[in-house]
């Protein structure tokens, strides 16, 4: 089972944005990932941080997957606890849909106090 960070940053909303990533397996971390994703709004890139996430997975075959985010709006719209608003992350909803069907996957939102390592990659993505 992979445990995946994510967080997602956007200097100004809209803005540029950033997404990182710490992946672990167990208490290995096998991989960090801090991108720069382009114009956006904060929701976005932490869309397209949980969506990273889950491509990485895919990519490693791996069936199990726990993403630990501290958007809390990301968390719930996920486990279909809120609805998707806004236009703009209705198409990035239907793709974490569709990359979850062939996994297991557990959404958890964290503080962000416990989030700092994916923060941070995904702040840096932003300012280089």
């Amino acid at each position: 089972m992979l445990i995946i960070y994510t967080d997602g940053a956007c200097f100004g909303n809209p803005g540029p944005m950033g997404i990182g990533l710490v992946v672990y397996e167990g208490k290995k971390k096998l991989m960090e990932v801090s991108d720069y994703v382009g114009e956006g709004t904060n929701n976005i890139a932490e869309y397209l941080a949980v969506i990273r996430a889950l491509e990485i997975a895919g990519k490693m075959k791996e069936r199990e997957v726990h993403i630990r985010t501290d958007s809390q709006l990301v968390e719930r719209q996920i486990k279909g606890e809120y609805k998707v608003k806004n236009p703009k992350l209705k198409p990035l909803k239907a793709k974490v849909d569709r990359l979850m069907i062939e996994m297991k996957v557990k959404v958890e939102h964290i503080t962000r106090e416990k989030n700092e390592h994916a923060d941070e990659l995904a702040k840096r993505a932003v300012s280089l």
